[in-house]
């Protein structure tokens, strides 16, 4: 077990020789919580001190702090090897306790407030001025289980868990080796988050490490409770409906972009993983395309891409031929199209915002209700809703069928954060289109073309087609 010693800090921050006057203050900070809980001691063996011990009971493994209290004030234990006859009562207790746990001695009032919150037991020694903070962190957390944001057929079924020390160990247990680093950082003025931040020491890019290390300490935050308040923080634009980092809840996914060259980094109490640099094209991989053959991943992608496009477009060519390009359809089509329009009171770009908006309701509403119930009420919602609108007269047949493919292909992106960036260009390009026609959705294309042009991950192009990470 480790045994480590702080250096002496401000005496802004020392204790009080005196265990009473430490409990106090300890007390006053917590505000007499109760679940803070102080238990004094005095050890009649040799050494003879007096001691107290403080750790939550809502965070601490009470076996730990047991088995703690058992060593420091039970019965001598002869046999460990240890030669402590002369030695002073802190020694002791700092070598007898770095036998269950690991165990720092410290000087610095405000680590051991830090240390009481995270749940590690506190050891106050009467006419000591250290204290020992030894490791007891215990809590209930959710067991390994398979994803639910990332389903696959063929691959590995486990996924991260809110568990932080868990996550982790399910990506060494993938990459043994040592060039896999990890550096900590603790962010959130409140919450004090556990981040970790992993790589691939000579396959990521020193620079884009350094990067990243500089906005991670640049946060300033009163809380971080998962990924998304990161990836505010360290992403290069703001100002852009698609993301610039990746986030995943997948351990062999994360393994993959590892090993590509690029940063993962995880946050306690979230499953999700976030990955940087990243590219527009990596949105469209699934980490089952590693393990299907070659041509078979290809076609599964190409699909994909038509999906979003079809997704983002397709409303947009309907209403701009509807509008202002009838030749282009074919005769028997276009005296269809007209004859179910006969009795619709709307223009084609009100009846498609209509059924866009009723659908993105919908889909929500999904999403947001009980599980039992939410697939229920989206699937019969849409029947009922459209099928009662076209009898109506409100919208005609046709859109019903070009919003529903249009749900349809959005649902093909394997990312649920490059879904979400379609949805919002989709309204953008369907005004275009009845405004301009198929030359406002060219134009569309053009800024949108441009736009992805400009953005960068951690300062690497964006919408560059380079698979590695790495860079010279």
């Amino acid at each position: 077990m480790a045994l480590q010693k702080q250096q002496t800090t401000g005496e802004e921050n020392a204790f009080d020789q005196q265990l009473a006057l430490n409990i106090e203050r300890l007390r006053q900070e917590f505000g007499n919580s109760p679940d803070y809980v102080i238990r004094s001691y005095t050890r009649s063996h040799h050494p003879i001190f007096s001691a107290a011990a403080v750790y939550n009971t809502n965070l601490a493994d009470e076996q730990a702090v047991e088995d703690l209290i058992e060593k420091l004030f039970g019965a001598d234990l002869n046999g460990t090897g240890i030669d402590d006859s002369n030695a002073a009562p802190l020694e002791w207790a700092a070598t007898r306790a770095a036998l269950a746990s690991s165990t720092i001695v410290t000087p610095n009032w405000d680590m051991v407030v830090d240390a009481a919150v995270a749940g590690d037991a506190v050891l106050f020694i009467d006419g000591c001025t250290d204290a020992i903070v030894v490791s007891t962190r215990g809590m209930e957390w959710r067991t390994i289980s398979e994803s639910t944001t990332q389903l696959v057929i063929r691959g590995p079924k486990d996924s991260f868990t809110e568990s932080i020390s868990t996550n982790i160990s399910l990506i060494r247990r993938r990459i043994r080796n040592k060039t896999l680093w990890l550096e900590r950082f603790s962010i959130g003025n409140l919450t004090a988050t556990n981040v970790s931040m992993l790589y691939l020491k000579g396959i990521a890019n020193e620079r884009t490490i350094q990067e990243l290390r500089q906005r991670m300490n640049a946060i300033q935050e009163d809380g971080i409770l998962e990924t998304g308040t990161i990836e505010r923080h360290v992403q290069d634009q703001h100002l852009t409906p698609f993301p610039t980092l990746y986030n995943t809840e997948r351990p062999d996914d994360v393994v993959g972009h590892l090993m590509d060259g690029r940063i993962a980094v995880l946050v306690d109490g979230t499953p999700f993983a976030l990955i940087g640099p990243i590219t527009f094209f990596h949105f469209f991989q699934s980490v089952e395309d590693l393990y299907q053959r070659a041509d078979i991943g290809l076609l599964i992608r190409l699909l994909r891409y038509i999906g979003y496009f079809l997704s983002m477009l397709l409303p947009a060519l309907y209403i701009a031929a509807m509008t202002f390009h009838q030749e282009m359809i074919p005769t028997p089509l276009l005296i269809s199209l007209v004859a179910q329009r006969e009795g619709v009171p709307f223009p084609v770009i009100v009846e498609a915002l209509l059924m866009e908006l009723s659908f993105e309701l919908m889909r929500e509403a999904g999403v947001r209700m009980p599980r039992a119930v939410g697939q229920a009420v989206s699937i019969v919602g849409a029947l009922i809703l459209g099928q009662a609108a076209v009898q109506a007269g409100i919208v005609s047949a046709a859109m019903v069928i070009v919003v529903a493919a249009t749900g349809i292909a959005s649902f093909t992106a394997p990312a649920f954060s490059i879904a979400i960036s379609v949805r919002i260009l989709r309204f953008g390009f369907m005004m275009l289109a009845s405004m301009f026609g198929l030359f406002g959705i060219v134009i569309g294309l053009f800024i949108l073309t441009a736009h992805l042009s400009s953005l960068q991950s951690l300062g690497s192009p964006y919408f560059s087609i380079q698979r590695k990470g790495r860079s010279k």
